[in-house]
């Protein structure tokens, strides 16, 4: 697989807390240069960012990030604020706490009214491998099918850890076949990306592929 089959798959993201404008508008350029499947930016860099691209590189944003303990009322809002400031994509954190509660409905509720806002529009459903268990993981397949989400995702990149090969296998073998997977956090090199799409994975959240990217056209390898 080449380096620009890859890029097609990847969200180029920046989420750090310190991220500025000049920096949002950086990975844009380089999303709308390498052909990225969209960048993956904050909530208040949306609204400048899509005036900025256009229709020539879909916008994604996150929702109840990086914790996921929002109230539902307030990932709504946030969720039709980012629509209304322009974004193409939501990736929504689900509320670990509830899960792990067992109160699987209101996790269900809580997807299926954050994809009634998006309508047609991508949602991606985070659910943070690394704090659950297996059984919670093959609940979060069934619930993210049964709300009708279009992707599922392993991990937000801030928590104590990121995709790994067995979270994307488990999840492409259980959740529906109309839900795809998204595997992030700590993707660091083309063998990486190649393994995680090779198991199933449709995207990739990542930076550091375009970086290699960069590096190839600069060096020639």
């Amino acid at each position: 697989m080449n380096v620009t089959e890859i890029l097609s798959h990847c969200d180029h993201t920046l989420l750090l807390q310190n991220a500025t404008w000049e920096q949002i508008k950086e990975i844009c350029d380089d999303g709308m240069k390498y052909q990225t499947a969209s960048v993956c930016i904050p909530p208040c860099y949306v609204k400048k960012a899509k005036e900025y691209v256009g229709d020539r590189l879909a916008i994604c944003t996150v929702i109840g990030f990086p914790n996921g303990d929002s109230t539902t009322a307030t990932k709504c809002f946030e969720t039709s604020d980012a629509l209304a400031n322009g974004a193409d994509e939501i990736d929504m954190v689900i509320h670990v706490g509830d899960l792990k509660a067992g109160n699987d409905q209101a996790v269900l509720d809580e997807i299926k009214a954050i994809k009634k806002i998006c309508g047609t529009k991508i949602l991606k459903v985070i659910i943070e491998t690394c704090l659950l268990s297996e059984d919670e993981k093959l609940r979060m397949c069934k619930i993210v099918t049964e709300a009708g989400a279009d992707y599922i995702k392993t991990s937000t990149g801030f928590s104590t850890g990121g995709a790994t090969r067995e979270d994307v296998a488990l999840m492409r073998a259980n959740v529906g076949a109309n839900v795809k997977v998204k595997a992030a956090g700590g993707i660091s090199s083309l063998q990486d990306a190649e393994d995680f799409l090779a198991l199933g994975a449709d995207r990739l959240g990542t930076s550091r592929i375009v970086k290699i990217a960069k590096n190839v056209e600069a060096t020639g390898y």
